[in-house]
């Protein structure tokens, strides 16, 4: 079982119902995508211990948690804030590449300010959906959303898949590990090249195994949601 759905089933918020929780997190997201900074930052900063309450983690792990992105957002927000120009007016500073001029601006810095703070609290809300909601009760949610059934049926199954996909990989690893595969750089990419490829075979064999126990239980091409 993963962390982060060990924390979904333990949670302070596991008996509440998931449409009360999903409407919040709806609300959350609207915050986050339609809102200004003066009302994104109070709502992160509220997040992030509330969350912390809910999920029964340390401050300092879900810190850990919410830094995960912060090497993707960072290049992104850099691509914001940069900008070319033919002249140096307006710019806060810049250098001269050729007959253009490269560096900050106030307007790029304001959208980078922006998407900042939209992107950090639409993720401390994702965080908290995630962390109080358990796959289940995600499914019931999409059952009462009126989703097509076939939707449900494959979140379903890359939700069971993702599991296979994760023991398979830290099974072949460990195998690895004991063998030394991982002592130098060399040898540990070329043991990173080998899982990637008995990953995939081992997974294709799961998958036929599932088959097989599908179909001796008579399944008829359809789940029991």
């Amino acid at each position: 079982m993963l962390e982060i759905d060990r924390l979904a089933w333990q949670n302070r918020w596991h008996n509440r119902d998931p449409m009360l929780k999903f409407v919040l997190y709806m609300v959350l997201l609207g915050i986050a995508l339609l809102t200004s900074p003066r009302y994104q930052c109070p709502t992160l900063l509220g997040l992030m211990p509330l969350t912390c309450y809910v999920a029964r983690i340390r401050f300092g792990r879900y810190l850990r948690w919410l830094s995960l992105p912060l090497g993707f957002l960072a290049v992104s927000l850099l691509s914001i804030a940069l900008s070319f120009a033919w002249t140096a007016d307006g710019m806060l500073y810049s250098v001269r590449l050729g007959g253009v001029f490269f560096g900050l601006d106030r307007h790029g810095l304001l959208l980078a300010n922006q998407a900042m703070w939209r992107s950090m609290t639409a993720l401390a809300a994702t965080y908290l959906f995630v962390l109080s909601t358990p796959f289940t009760q995600i499914v019931h949610i999409l059952k009462r959303c009126h989703l097509p059934r076939l939707l449900i049926e494959h979140t379903l199954l890359c939700y069971r898949f993702i599991f296979i996909f994760i023991d398979e990989a830290m099974a072949i690893r460990q195998a690895q590990s004991l063998r030394f595969g991982y002592r130098t750089l060399r040898t540990g990419y070329h043991s990173l090249a080998m899982l990637v490829g008995m990953l995939m075979l081992r997974v294709m064999t799961r998958y036929r195994e599932m088959s097989i126990a599908l179909e001796v239980k008579l399944y008829q091409g359809e789940f029991h949601l």
